[in-house]
């Protein structure tokens, strides 16, 4: 006796991990629906990767003038309050877009909380929905720190959105989202103190790529404090003073830039038997949880590889694909390009520096200062660096660089990464000249 429910699947999330999946099972008549609980289209579109990039393209801007050293003229100053407009008209119209476009595929929408009630039942609001499938796409939220006054302390939403430019602030912690916002502020003219709780940032990078990194940011103007723990947030009559185990610090804003938490308490995970913990919802290599018929994709995904946009996108049409019935394989991620959008870029992708020089019988790194190409002179780079990974068979498997155009020669690279190109075969790429996609192939010698 077949049971009969009312979708074919349904999204607990509306952001990447759900939206670019969807489409590709209502083209192939599933009854699809999704449940969020706060904003159409997740963190990256409204108060994450756009909001981000629309905010730093003025500190970018600025950054290249002063590197021109007059050739272009003028100070470059960044008016915040104009940038934050600018940010805020691109990605308002997100929202209902999104919405409008899942709504267009035939995706029915709720708003709420959703809660499971059975492996095959959801209470979103105040409906009860059921599905064959439920895939799980919650995201993750800003971590706040436990200490005294951390009623001061904003998050990475609250700062995206924040009008005004302190004179002073203190970024507590050391990833991504901190050195980000922090080289952001310096270049709107904030004195920016980044607290450190140990002594190495961005873990996920080469020591020495980010030693150099952090030596490009203090030249520009950012104060890091290593082996600092934060302890307490005051309040006082100009600001706040942070707290810390290496001394105290004023500031007229705190950001708290500790670290995302996947988004698994209150589903009731526990009560129908989902697998989770800190890293998040615990899957099988097809993406399933420890119900067969609950999927989980994006950061709400405990997963090793990177946690970005272009991988809950990778994984939601990998479930759509499952679901569908055209493809049964294990899910095999391709090789996936990080980006550190400070002023220079820290980009890699593929086999990791560190695998490859512990690793000699195995692998060939190629280290190069990408000064030697002429292009980079073009729009005034000053230094630095890339690392070239070959396996013993000649093909390109990773690569690292740190310079004002990493994230570009990384993508540019990622398909002869993916795909195994020798240099032989990167040699038949006649790319378009002079740009930094011909430099990008040019810096594999």
């Amino acid at each position: 006796m077949s049971t009969t429910y009312d979708y074919d699947v349904l999204y607990l999330g509306a952001g990447h991990g759900a939206f670019d999946g969807a489409p590709m099972l209502t083209a192939q008549g599933k009854k699809v629906a999704m449940v969020e609980r706060d904003t159409f289209g997740g963190t990256c579109p409204n108060w994450g990767c756009n909001a981000k990039i629309a905010l730093e393209n003025a500190a970018s801007l600025r950054r290249e003038l002063k590197a021109s050293e007059g050739i272009v003229e003028g100070s470059g100053a960044i008016n915040w309050q104009k940038n934050v407009a600018h940010k805020n008209d691109i990605v308002k119209v997100f929202p209902n877009a999104l919405q409008g476009l899942m709504e267009g595929a035939n995706v029915d929408v709720f708003f709420g909380d959703g809660r499971f009630i059975d492996a095959h039942t959801v209470q979103a609001g105040d409906k009860q929905l059921t599905a064959e499938n439920i895939v799980i796409a919650t995201g993750m939220h800003s971590h706040r720190l436990n200490i005294e006054g951390a009623e001061y302390l904003h998050d990475s939403k609250d700062f995206l959105s924040n009008e005004e430019a302190p004179e002073k602030m203190v970024v507590i912690g050391a990833g991504y989202i901190g050195l980000e916002s922090a080289a952001m502020m310096q270049a709107a003219g904030t004195d920016v103190t980044v607290i450190m709780r140990g002594d190495r940032a961005l873990a996920g990078f080469p020591a020495d790529y980010v030693d150099k990194l952090l030596a490009a940011l203090e030249a520009q103007g950012l104060t890091f404090v290593k082996n600092a723990n934060t302890t307490a947030v005051e309040k006082t009559a100009n600001g706040y003073t942070v707290k810390t185990s290496a001394g105290d610090f004023e500031a007229g804003y705190v950001l708290d830039a500790t670290g995302r938490i996947p988004n698994t308490e209150g589903m009731g995970l526990e009560e129908v038997g989902i697998d989770f913990d800190k890293g998040g919802i615990i899957t099988n290599d097809h993406l399933q949880t420890s119900l067969p018929n609950v999927y989980a994709t994006g950061d709400v995904l405990h997963k090793d590889v990177p946690k970005l946009t272009p991988t809950a996108t990778f994984e939601s049409q990998y479930v759509a694909d499952q679901i569908n019935g055209d493809d049964k394989e294990a899910i095999d991620y391709p090789a996936i390009g990080t980006n550190v959008f400070t002023t220079p870029r820290l980009a890699q992708a593929g086999v990791s520096l560190a695998e490859a020089k512990a690793n000699p019988d195995k692998y060939d790194v190629v280290e190069s200062d990408v000064m030697a190409d002429w292009f980079r002179l073009v729009d005034y780079e000053k230094s630095g660096q890339i690392s070239t990974i070959f396996n013993k068979q000649g093909q390109l498997v990773g690569v690292v660089e740190l310079s004002e155009h990493a994230e570009d020669i990384v993508n540019a690279l990622l398909p002869a990464i993916e795909f195994g190109y020798t240099k032989k075969e990167l040699r038949r790429l006649v790319t378009i000249f002079p740009t930094i996609g011909y430099s990008a192939l040019g810096d594999l010698g």
